[in-house]
């Protein structure tokens, strides 16, 4: 693991979304169990993004969404109403949500005063969504069309495993 660590922290080039969207195939290959599956994959994402301060997976479970892996600050969100937050309103939709600026949104859900912006983005199979991807950002407007674009393929990916 030390080998692991010392290379990880001694590159200087970050992954590209296609080197991301690699790991994480290969990831779904090699996890035990799709618990390890998230958990690796909220880490990859926060150490290759570093504009990603917290990254977490939610899944439905009984009608409320339930915190699964994920990586940065605890927050006081372990369950969340459909009906609250964007985090809510992203799963009722079924629809990516991007906010650039949290503290102008009224369904925003304070976790952390750092956090400026946030996406979150469903996951889904056959046209039911099973949970979602939440990032959030100390940087208002942090997320990009690359972000959005590569947050929804990664959707895709765990879709298939849960």
């Amino acid at each position: 693991m030390a080998n692991v660590r010392s290379f990880r922290e001694g590159r200087s080039k970050l992954m590209d979304n296609a080197e991301i969207l690699q790991s994480i195939q290969a990831l779904t290959k090699n996890a035990r169990d799709t618990r390890e599956l998230m958990s690796e994959t909220v880490a990859l994402l926060q150490r290759e993004r570093p504009h990603y301060a917290w990254v977490g997976v939610y899944l439905i479970e009984n009608g409320e969404l339930v915190l699964g892996p994920f990586v940065g600050k605890p927050t006081p969100h372990i369950r969340i109403p459909l009906n609250k937050g964007i985090c809510g309103a992203a799963a009722s939709s079924g629809k990516t949500l991007v906010v650039d600026d949290v503290r102008a949104d009224p369904r925003y859900l304070a976790c952390s005063l750092e956090t400026r912006s946030e996406i979150v983005v469903p996951i889904a199979r056959g046209g039911q969504v099973l949970g979602e991807i939440d990032i959030d950002s100390d940087a208002p407007a942090a997320f990009t069309d690359q972000d959005r674009s590569l947050l929804e393929e990664v959707a895709l990916i765990l879709a298939k495993k849960l």
